[in-house]
C-alpha cells in the first residue's frame, strides 16, 4: 500500500527537491504551505503570496496535491510573544528554533495528520535514524548546510514519523536536480533573515513592536564614549552600527562587551578581545532527543548555528545544565541555544542564560 508523506512546502528549492526525491521513491505526496505571518514587507508585498505560487508552480510540475494553511495565530502566541520577550530583556533569541518545536512539528504535524499522513517531510538538511530504541536526530551530509542546530528541541513524539529527504544531498546537487527536473524556482535565491520577517530592515521592524529607549555608551572602564539607540538592537561582538567609528589612537573598531539593562548603557570596547572571551554558561530549557549518557559527560557543542562544534564538559541539574568550555569562547551570547553533539548525532540543546568569564 501507497504511504501518505505531507511535505512542508516553502517555495524554496530545497522543499521542491524534496518533493521531486519523494515522487520519485513511490510516496504518495501531499504539500502544505504555511503561511505563519500576516504583515507585508517593507515594499508593501506579501511574500508569503509570492512563495505560495512558486508552490503551485512546482506542485503542478509534479503532479502533486497541494494546500495553504494558516498558523498566524498560533506563531503570534507561540513563537513572536517569545521573541519579543527576549529582546525586552536584552537577550538576542533564536526564533527560527521556536518556529521549529511550536509550528512546523505542532500545528502542521497535527494538521498532516488530519489529511491522512503515514509521515511528514520537510526540506531540512539533516538525518533521521528510526530504531527500536528512538529516533535519533542525525547531522546532513552536507556540513556547511547542517540544520541540526534549529531542530535541537524536537521530542521523540515530534520526530516519530518524520523523513528528511535531503539528508544525503549537498546543496550543490539540489540546485542541478531543479534543474534538469524542470523546477521554475531552481534558480531562487536563498531565503536569510529573521524566519518570518524576512530580509528586511529588522530595526524598523522591531520598533515597530518595542518602543526605543535610548541611552548612554561607556567603556568597560566607566569613559562615555557615545550614545546608543536602544539596548535591543544591539548583540555581543557587534562591530558595525555603533556610531564609533575608530579609536583615536589606532583606529581600532568598537566592539559591544555588554549591556546593562539596569543603567541601559552599552558597554564597549576596542582592542583586546578577552573581555568578550568566557569559559562557562549555564543553560535552561533543556530538551534531550535522546536521554543524556550520565548527569555529567562529555561532547561536542555549538553556542551558535555558524560555530565549528567546541569541546565541553556537560553537567546536569534537572532542566538546567552547567556547560563548562575545552578552550575559552568568543561573545557567547544570553538567550541563543547552546546544542550539544555526540559524532554525527544531536543530542539536544537548551537557552543560555547566563555566560562566565
Amino acid at each position: 500500500m501507497t504511504k501518505t508523506v505531507v511535505l512542508g512546502m516553502s517555495g524554496g528549492v530545497d522543499s521542491a527537491v524534496a518533493g521531486l526525491l519523494l515522487k520519485q521513491q513511490g510516496y504518495k505526496v501531499i504539500a502544505l504551505f504555511m503561511h505563519n505571518w500576516e504583515e507585508k514587507d517593507g515594499e508593501g508585498n506579501c511574500t508569503a503570496e509570492r512563495d505560495y505560487s512558486d508552490v503551485r508552480s512546482v506542485c503542478d510540475k509534479l503532479g502533486v496535491d497541494y494546500y495553504s494553511v494558516n498558523f498566524a495565530r498560533q506563531y503570534m502566541d507561540r513563537v513572536f510573544s517569545y521573541f519579543l520577550d527576549e529582546y525586552a530583556k536584552g537577550r538576542t533569541p533564536n526564533p527560527d528554533v521556536l518556529c521549529n518545536r511550536e509550528i512546523k512539528f505542532g500545528p502542521f504535524l497535527q494538521y498532516a495528520k488530519s489529511l491522512g499522513a503515514d509521515y511528514i517531510a520537510t526540506g531540512h538538511y539533516c538525518g533521521i535514524r528510526h530504531t527500536q530504541k528512538g529516533h535519533f536526530l542525525l547531522k546532513a551530509k552536507d556540513v556547511s548546510k547542517d540544520q541540526t542546530y534549529f531542530l535541537n528541541q524536537l521530542s521523540q513524539q515530534q520526530l516519530k514519523d518524520v523523513i528528511f529527504p535531503l539528508s544525503d544531498i549537498n546543496k550543490t546537487e539540489v540546485r542541478k536536480i531543479a534543474l534538469e527536473n524542470g523546477l521554475s524556482n531552481a534558480a531562487k535565491k536563498d531565503s536569510t533573515g529573521i524566519c518570518f520577517i524576512g530580509e528586511r530592515n529588522f530595526r524598523n521592524f522591531l520598533s515597530n513592536y518595542l518602543p526605543n529607549k535610548p541611552g548612554d555608551i561607556y567603556t568597560v572602564d566607566g569613559k562615555k564614549v557615545g550614545e546608543h539607540i536602544g539596548l535591543m538592537y544591539y548583540t555581543l561582538g557587534q562591530r558595525r552600527g555603533l556610531g564609533l567609528g575608530g579609536t583615536t589612537d589606532s583606529q581600532q573598531r568598537w566592539f559591544v562587551v555588554d549591556k546593562d539593562m539596569s543603567s541601559n548603557r552599552l558597554i564597549v570596547s576596542h582592542g583586546d578581545e578577552e573581555v568578550l572571551m568566557s569559559k562557562e554558561l549555564s543553560a535552561s530549557g533543556l530538551n534531550w532527543i535522546p536521554a543524556p549518557p550520565a548527569n555529567s559527560f562529555r561532547c561536542r557543542a555549538k553556542f551558535r548555528y555558524r560555530q565549528p562544534e567546541q569541546g565541553v564538559t556537560v553537567n546536569i541539574c534537572g532542566d538546567r545544565a552547567e556547560v563548562v568550555f575545552d578552550e575559552k569562547q568568543r561573545a557567547v551570547t544570553p538567550g541563543q541555544f547552546v546544542v550539544f553533539y555526540d559524532e554525527e548525532k544531536c543530542l539536544g540543546g537548551g537557552v543560555i542564560d547566563e555566560v562566565y568569564k
